[in-house]
């Protein structure tokens, strides 16, 4: 009997054991060696000049006037988790993306894009399910929008080519819920598009929205929307 004692504790360690490795080892395992690396951030240089839209056609004269996000533009978020002590990144994105601007002079009058965020995926079915329902509700909140407040003045006509950086502030919604926000955008005018990308600060508590935490994975309580928008002329 206390031989069967001894290698029944035995076993039992030695479960612990290979439990803790399988908690602990498996998602390191998954995170560095299967899962595929998420996407980078969205840059200006992504996919510059959509094919059909700006190289087959004459070069605009001027930049003022309307002008309205085509394809090409895209957003998303990005936000760190933590999966059973391993940490990653989760990315979001997609291309349901609708948008416009009014350009005078070397001011943006006017300007605002909206995100369909039931149209949002990532590399994780389970976690785009989360995302749309107990994390953004999207039956009820289907959509984020920025509306601009204030001009963003470039303080001269980007010239073809060149890359300018200006603060934009104005109002995001999101979750049902408004913020006043500011950040940094980066602009570059192509014969006949302007491309402008951003990323905008966010914490979840502002808008309303819970921080996403389940099974084994928590998330941090902030994390970003990216947005690229292809503005053509309206």
């Amino acid at each position: 009997m206390s031989r069967f004692r001894r290698y029944w504790k035995r076993w039992l360690i030695a479960g612990v054991v290979v439990a803790a490795l399988l908690v602990v080892g498996g998602p390191y395992v998954y995170i560095h060696y299967i899962k595929e690396e998420g996407p980078s951030e969205l840059s200006i240089d992504d996919g510059q000049d959509p094919a059909g839209q700006s190289g087959m056609q004459p070069a605009r004269e001027g930049v003022e006037g309307a002008w309205k996000a085509g394809a090409g533009s895209q957003a998303g978020y990005r936000v760190k988790e933590v999966l059973f002590g391993q940490h990653t990144t989760a990315v979001g994105r997609t291309d349901k993306v609708t948008g416009e601007l009014t350009i005078k002079a070397a001011e943006v009058t006017e300007g605002a894009f909206t995100v369909d965020l039931t149209a949002v995926k990532s590399d994780e079915a389970e976690r785009d399910g989360q995302f749309r329902g107990g994390i953004m509700n999207t039956d009820r909140f289907p959509k984020a929008t920025f509306k601009l407040t204030q001009p963003i003045e470039f303080g001269s006509v980007p010239e073809v080519g060149k890359t300018v950086k200006a603060e934009a502030s104005g109002t995001f919604t999101i979750h049902g819920k408004s913020k006043d926000v500011s950040f940094e955008v980066t602009a570059r005018r192509s014969a006949n598009t302007f491309r402008v990308q951003g990323s905008l600060p966010v914490t979840y508590a502002d808008y309303g929205v819970k921080s996403p935490n389940f099974g084994g994975i928590t998330v941090e309580d902030k994390g970003s929307i990216e947005f690229l928008l292809t503005f053509l002329p309206a």
